[in-house]
């Protein structure tokens, strides 16, 4: 029973950390499926394997390697020197991300709730810092309760699209996109989505006792990130092409189910973008506290001040030039990933810390003082 627990926390945790904001709100499926017309249906399938099988993949690998951060999992893939320089850029990403998903809270405490734009952030970010003190296991319990709510929506709106008399759409939209650009998206929405998500995916294996336990949660957390996408596909398709002018296009549909499911669709984008700005975080963190002498709580408060500090202006620019780059890196990382055999069990690698402080080896017991 714990197992079964456990797998499905990793399950969830996965979907909750690949399903953020920009999939929520519905853009992400129609920039990379959706608007592929026919093509979309089966490249979902195609992105639904490379899911399972790349983030179970990482997580296995994660583990037995021993890798702390996401720092330690590209210095195996890449070597010691070009992996801490991908590092860095990842942290740099995750840093701007994170900087528009705490601008993303605040407008929807201004937009949507009437409340102060500077509450939505510092909601976000105490709840962030008090849930970061319990680490991954907090990070865990908190997309156990998400993810589900996540997938509830999405068989409602399932259900409802059933009803519409283009519901039929989805498998024979007409598109003027090339082939070549409909199969190749699958590959680049799921590579650039592991390369962020390995911030927390890595540290999480690295807490797992078992391959089998991964195994599953990767297998169950990629069939349900398939779902998810299916879903909104399934139901923007047959309001194509007239929804491709909504900034928010799955709130658009979501608006129309009633006062109830519009409360419900508001409050799941806020908790995902509060659950993957909180794994985001927590993996800046860990890479962080291998390079700097101080504690993690200093870390995250600093890290979580330079996020507040980026949301208050204009940073999606900056984006705009960083994500075509980080977005052929992770072509690359994937590629890296494929090509990189699996470390035998019981064959951890001993990783040379870039900080002077050394880390401890397995401790049997705690003693309190």
């Amino acid at each position: 029973m714990r197992q079964t627990l456990r797998t499905l926390q990793i399950a969830f945790t996965y979907i909750g950390t690949i399903v953020g904001a920009g999939f929520a709100t519905g853009q992400e499926i129609l920039q990379f499926f959706t608007q592929y017309g026919r093509w979309a249906a089966l490249t979902i399938i195609l992105s639904t394997g490379v899911f399972i099988w790349l983030g179970t993949k990482m997580m296995i690998l994660a583990r037995r390697i021993g890798a702390e951060s996401y720092e330690d999992f590209n210095r195996h893939l890449f070597g010691k020197s070009t992996g801490a320089i991908i590092s860095l850029f990842t942290l740099l990403i995750l840093i701007g991300v994170n900087s528009i998903m705490l601008a993303g809270a605040g407008a929807i405490f201004e937009e949507h709730l009437g409340l102060h734009y500077q509450t939505g952030l510092l909601v976000t970010l105490v709840g962030s810092y008090l849930l970061l003190k319990r680490g991954i296991t907090g990070i865990m319990q908190m997309n156990s309760v998400v993810v589900p709510l996540m997938l509830t929506l999405s068989l409602i709106i399932i259900f409802n699209t059933l009803e519409h008399p283009e519901a039929h759409r989805f498998m024979s939209l007409v598109t003027e996109r090339s082939a070549i650009a409909a199969w190749l998206s699958p590959f680049l929405y799921t590579a650039f989505n592991l390369g962020m998500a390995q911030a927390v995916l890595v540290p999480m294996a690295r807490h797992t006792k078992n391959d089998r336990t991964l195994a599953f949660g990767g297998i169950i957390g990629g069939l349900g990130i398939g779902f998810m996408l299916m879903a909104a596909h399934f139901a923007m398709s047959a309001h194509m092409p007239g929804i491709l002018q909504f900034e928010i296009p799955m709130g658009s549909i979501a608006f129309r189910l009633g006062t109830l499911v519009q409360l419900v669709y508001l409050l799941l984008i806020f908790l995902e973008i509060f659950s993957t700005f909180v794994a985001d975080i927590y993996g800046v963190t860990l890479q962080l506290a291998q390079r700097l002498p101080i504690s993690h709580s200093v870390i995250t408060a600093l890290v979580m001040l330079t996020c507040y500090v980026f949301s208050q202006f204009g940073f999606s620019s900056l984006l705009g030039l960083f994500y075509p780059m980080f977005g052929a890196l992770s072509l690359v990382w994937a590629v890296r990933l494929i090509l990189t055999p699996m470390v035998p069990p019981g064959k951890a690698i001993a990783f040379t810390k870039s900080t002077t402080i050394p880390s401890p080896k397995s401790v049997p017991r705690s003693t309190r003082k």
